[in-house]
């Protein structure tokens, strides 16, 4: 009896599976294989050039100023000053036109445009599984798109006008009600808290290069590429030039009207090599002007002749002025053939 017991169940071990039983086995097993054998697929990061990302958003402000400019001279043959009264709506105006005419319709703003960037729901591709290059996902919806027209177009007119109010009535002056007083405290308050949120989200989106202000940051609205086979139209050859040369401009502008060429001069003078051939000139003669003096002077204490109005101005213009001569410090003037002045 065991024997043949042990005989049919040898017989029933050897009879393979149905095919029906190898599919629904791996069916089953598959999703726990995939489990361990491949991680969940997540977002590719992707970095965003943080230099496109601000050039971007001061070239839409230079846009943004070039329309002004050309709208004002449109007014010029009208009363001066009269766009003066009403500039913080000129330029809700202009940012709201900006606005409608790039991101309401899905469309990137000009300095986006230009520097290959678009604006993206960063709150839906979160939530996305397939993921191919990083740069995919939505557009802005109607409610983000008017949340950042409020922002950026509203809320910017109405703190204006709200400073400019605030500083024309002078709730900041000791002599008014408390009630100003009080709100005047509150706006200078509100204004150093975004500062200081401007400057934290500054600071996080140079480590991430995400949401470069705080409206973006906000509604989560992120730039990213719009093409991501495709350079930025601004190369950087041109932009590292103008850079180089606004600031070698202002430099100047700020410098030129410091130095005094007459002290420069004089300081190099010791180093020139024509020094022996000036000192061996004609004594007779001025050293600035070179003409004879209608009223000559000397310089003490190497007593060399000036005009006296060359001398006078040299040394008013500078308390350490040398001789043009000898190089040797004037310390006082004298008439030539009479006493100290």
């Amino acid at each position: 009896m065991r024997e043949t017991i042990a005989s049919t169940s040898t017989a029933s071990n050897s009879v393979p599976p149905a095919e029906s039983a190898w599919i629904t086995t791996c069916e089953r097993v598959s999703p726990r294989w995939q489990s361990f054998a491949l991680p969940p697929q997540a977002a590719i990061p992707i970095v965003i050039s943080r230099v496109n990302q601000v050039d971007a958003a001061r070239l839409d402000v230079e846009m943004s100023a070039m329309l002004k400019e050309q709208l004002v001279k449109v007014f010029s043959v009208m009363k001066p000053g009269l766009l003066f009264q009403y500039e913080a709506e000129l330029d809700a105006f202009l940012e709201f036109l900006i606005w409608r005419f790039s991101i309401w319709v899905d469309k990137p703003t000009p300095g986006n445009a230009l520097m290959n960037l678009r604006y993206r729901d960063e709150r839906a591709n979160e939530m996305r599984e397939k993921v191919r290059t990083g740069l995919e996902g939505p557009g802005l919806t109607m409610a983000q798109k008017i949340w950042y027209c409020i922002a950026t177009v509203g809320g910017q007119y109405i703190w204006t006008r709200l400073q400019s109010f605030s500083a024309f009535r002078r709730w900041g002056d000791s002599e008014q009600r408390s009630v100003a007083n009080r709100a005047w405290y509150i706006i200078q308050r509100i204004e150093g808290f975004y500062k200081a949120a401007s400057f934290t989200n500054l600071l996080i989106f140079l480590y991430t290069g995400r949401f470069r202000n705080l409206i973006e940051r906000a509604i989560r609205a992120r730039l990213v590429y719009g093409s991501p086979h495709m350079n930025r139209a601004v190369s950087f050859e041109y932009m590292n030039r103008q850079l180089v040369w606004n600031e070698f401009s202002e430099m100047l502008l700020l410098l030129l009207p410091i130095l005094n060429s007459a002290s420069i001069k004089s300081l190099f003078r010791p180093f020139s090599k024509d020094k022996s051939s000036g000192s061996t000139g004609d004594e007779t003669q001025c050293p600035i002007c070179h003409i004879n003096p209608t009223i000559a002077y000397v310089a003490l204490p190497c007593q060399h002749r000036y005009c006296y109005y060359c001398l006078r101005t040299r040394c008013a213009a500078t308390t350490s002025f040398r001789c043009a001569r000898c190089s040797e410090p004037v310390v006082a003037m004298q008439r030539h053939g009479s006493i100290n002045t």
